[in-house]
């Protein structure tokens, strides 16, 4: 099995495939994220181990919005079993990518408390907000860039690792190594990605919280969020159909281009 390299246009329309997968059932989707999400706060609601199961949990739901999304390529409304298809087989897989995840949080969490003693960690772990002048200190500025930094490459870890180890049969460390190369083969396609998920994600929901909000005089706060919160909530499905389609380009049976 080999890594296509795919050209940064491609990258730009995993989006637009991804939206295209969503609207294959709209319903099926949504209530595949909102099952997804009251079981990871359920989860996350328990005391000390909450947050770090859910955590492990992760790649396994990945698949199952992966398998979801392949039922969607053939035409086929998406099964809330799909959902759960990254923990009947080769689980203890998942779990273990899942782990190595976890713990790769922690040490990029513990490199940011290095900066600004731990008050970002304890935001992102315990909720708690820091004070405006914590958020605003030399320090936290600091930490956010480090984590930022130490991210990319946990990402590029784990994008594709969940699916190479359910749907090829790879052992944990062996997808991992897949995952990150193919990512860093394809950094053209992943800026293309990126630029235009953060174009849908970020400047359309603010140009229109915008626009209403000047057009109303400032008068139609709440009706503006009202109408901003549905489309991020169509935005959540359509991000993750596209984590399919850029499997699909790059690890997917495709001719030459």
């Amino acid at each position: 099995m080999k890594a296509r390299v795919v050209p940064l246009g491609r990258g730009a329309r995993w989006l637009a495939e991804g939206w295209r997968l969503f609207r294959v059932a709209p319903s099926n989707w949504l209530a595949l994220v909102f099952v997804y999400w009251m079981v990871m706060t359920a989860v996350s609601l328990v005391p000390l181990l909450g947050v770090p199961v859910a955590m492990v949990l992760i790649p396994g739901f990945s698949v199952g919005f992966m398998a979801a999304s392949r039922r969607s390529a053939q035409g086929r409304a998406p099964e809330m079993r799909s959902l759960f298809d990254g923990f009947r087989d080769r689980a203890t897989v998942q779990l273990g990518l899942g782990a190595v995840y976890l713990l790769s949080l922690a040490l990029l969490l513990g490199a940011t408390a290095l900066a600004d003693d731990g008050v970002l960690a304890r935001w992102m772990l315990l909720g708690s907000r820091p004070s405006d002048e914590l958020l605003q200190s030399d320090g936290f500025h600091v930490a956010l860039a480090i984590g930022a930094g130490l991210y990319l490459p946990v990402m590029m870890l784990f994008w594709f690792a969940p699916l190479l180890a359910a749907w090829h049969a790879m052992a944990a460390g062996q997808a991992l190594f897949y995952s990150f190369f193919a990512c860093l083969m394809n950094w053209r396609a992943f800026l293309g990605y990126s630029a235009a998920a953060a174009f849908v994600t970020l400047v359309i929901p603010f140009v229109v919280l915008g626009v209403l909000l000047l057009v109303s005089g400032g008068q139609l706060r709440v009706a503006a969020m009202t109408l901003v919160f549905p489309l991020l909530i169509i935005l959540l499905p359509t991000l993750f159909a596209s984590f399919y389609a850029s499997y699909d380009d790059v690890f997917g049976v495709h001719d030459a281009d």
